[in-house]
């Protein structure tokens, strides 16, 4: 009998590690440009099942939508990183090229091609579901004349499932 609730209790860990998981964020922007309207900015993520998993690190793909209370909206697509310590600790990185929509011209980034970079600091919950503080820079590279950039804090809520 112990080893039959051992077995049901790994095979349902290793089944929540390996989950996906929908990530909805709410927080603040604040555009480099000083003339930009910085704004109240909400995020909604897909993180795929990890494609690599090694003892405390994993790696998966995912999506991400942003958009602001100014109607600004970023799109992007890339490659999610977390590593877990100290128990239910852990700390995500991801970055995610896509297409930026300004709503004015103040709130311009240079050009539609941006690319988001994340660094977050998360906890697992119980259910097995996260949270999470996040910071995000948003900027094209110098791959366009302009480069302002525009960066984030948002409290996430990690949906697994």
């Amino acid at each position: 009998m112990k080893k039959i609730i051992v077995t049901l209790a790994l095979l349902l860990a290793a089944q929540t590690a390996q989950a996906q998981s929908l990530v909805f964020g709410a927080g603040y922007s604040d555009f480099s440009d000083s003339e930009a309207d910085d704004e109240a900015v909400f995020a909604l993520e897909y993180h795929h099942r990890p494609f690599h998993e090694a003892t405390r690190f994993s790696a998966t793909w995912g999506g991400a939508l942003t958009l602001d209370t100014a109607s600004n909206i970023h799109i992007g697509i890339g490659l999610i990183g977390y590593y877990t310590f100290a128990d239910r600790w852990f700390v995500e990185g991801s970055i995610m090229p896509g297409y930026f929509s300004h709503s004015d011209d103040l709130n311009d980034l240079g050009g539609e091609f941006q690319i988001r970079s994340l660094l977050g600091l998360g906890y697992t919950l119980d259910n097995g579901n996260r949270i999470s503080f996040a910071i995000t820079h948003k900027s094209n590279a110098s791959t366009n004349n302009e480069n302002p950039g525009v960066n984030s804090a948002l409290l996430r809520y990690h949906y697994q499932f």
